[in-house]
């Protein structure tokens, strides 16, 4: 699979919810593979509802977002996380910047809550580093696949 968003973001992330622990290069690359599967499960969604209002245009609305936040408050770089909205939705379907937001947003939160649990199951395992097992751990735990 050919990840389109960069590790250095995901990286960060997951530093700022592990404390004094240390990150694997690995982590950082699960996480973003994972990240990347579950922005374009979502864009599918939105796609979806974009159809039934007879739009081609991906709105933040359809990522059931009501409030965009700022672009420079985010983390994920804008740029990727559109060509991850677009991985499995047809061609002829526009991604509005705000549904790029939005999306950059959630998956941001969602980055958030899978690196606070890596950082559990990490110290639990009683090893100073997270790893691509951890990451690998949270979804094989409770599979949001």
């Amino acid at each position: 699979m050919n990840v389109e968003l960069p590790f250095a973001p995901v990286d960060t992330i997951i530093r700022r919810n592990a404390g004094d622990l240390r990150v694997s290069a690995g982590a950082a690359e699960e996480l973003a593979k994972e990240i990347q599967r579950h922005g374009a499960r979502l864009a599918v969604g939105a796609a979806e509802r974009a159809t039934a209002d007879s739009r081609k245009t991906l709105m933040a609305s359809d990522f059931e977002v009501e409030t965009v936040v700022d672009a420079d408050a985010l983390e994920l770089p804008v740029a990727p996380v559109d060509r991850i909205a677009r991985i499995d939705i047809e061609d002829h379907y526009r991604v509005s910047m705000d549904a790029r937001i939005a999306l950059a947003d959630i998956l941001e939160d969602y980055a958030d809550n899978v690196a606070r649990a890596a950082a559990i199951l990490a110290r639990h395992a009683d090893r100073r580093t997270i790893t691509a097992d951890d990451i690998e751990t949270y979804f094989a735990l409770f599979d949001h696949r």
